[in-house]
């Protein structure tokens, strides 16, 4: 008996690792030599390619791709129908499988329904992807970003709470009171 739930309609195949108290739901594919966590919630319909690597405490929602080259660190979010790509140029009638190009989603980050992860890039710390987002470029820790292509339109806190920083550039959480700074262009929370 295994630690980990899957639905029955799901398809695991051989060489996957899978953490206990993971849940892998409805018509999932976890392909060959995948890892995913601990205490994940893998959604419906969800492609999990070979050689991904998906940490602790990750929630994959339902219609989800998630192609070889992708890292998700540990408490990653990533909505519904949200697309990751492994090529920069891909055709059908060229084999680019040595050109993979990696995509590395770091701790805590959340990306929104029907985003679109161009490969290559970066995923900062609780950075925060918004629906419907076309990530061409990486993403600073703490960033929000939305649009096509993605614009960072300001930062947020761990919890995901919009940020507002004073003239010396501090802000605090809302739902929290956790303290940030912003310095150059980069937010670090402080004690």
């Amino acid at each position: 008996m295994s630690d980990y739930f899957a639905h029955p309609s799901a398809v695991i195949d051989d060489h996957c690792k899978i953490g206990a108290g993971s849940k892998i739901w409805h018509f999932s594919h976890i392909m060959s030599h995948s890892e995913i966590g601990q205490n994940c919630n893998i959604g419906q319909n969800v492609v999990i390619s070979p050689k991904v690597i998906i940490g602790n405490g990750v929630k994959i929602q339902n219609n989800v791709s998630v192609y070889t080259g992708v890292i998700c660190e540990d408490d990653v979010f990533i909505g519904p129908s949200a697309v990751f790509t492994n090529v920069i140029n891909p055709r059908s009638a060229i084999n680019r499988q040595n050109e993979f190009k990696s995509t590395l989603i770091q701790k805590g980050a959340s990306i929104g329904a029907n985003a679109t992860i161009i490969c290559g890039n970066t995923i900062g710390q609780y950075a925060m992807i918004g629906a419907g987002t076309v990530v061409t470029k990486s993403v600073p820790d703490f960033a929000l970003v939305v649009g096509n292509p993605s614009k960072q339109i300001g930062w947020v806190s761990a919890y995901g709470n919009r940020l507002h920083f004073d003239e010396q550039g501090k802000a605090e959480c809302p739902e929290t009171g956790e303290h940030y700074l912003l310095q150059n262009q980069q937010v670090i929370k402080t004690l």
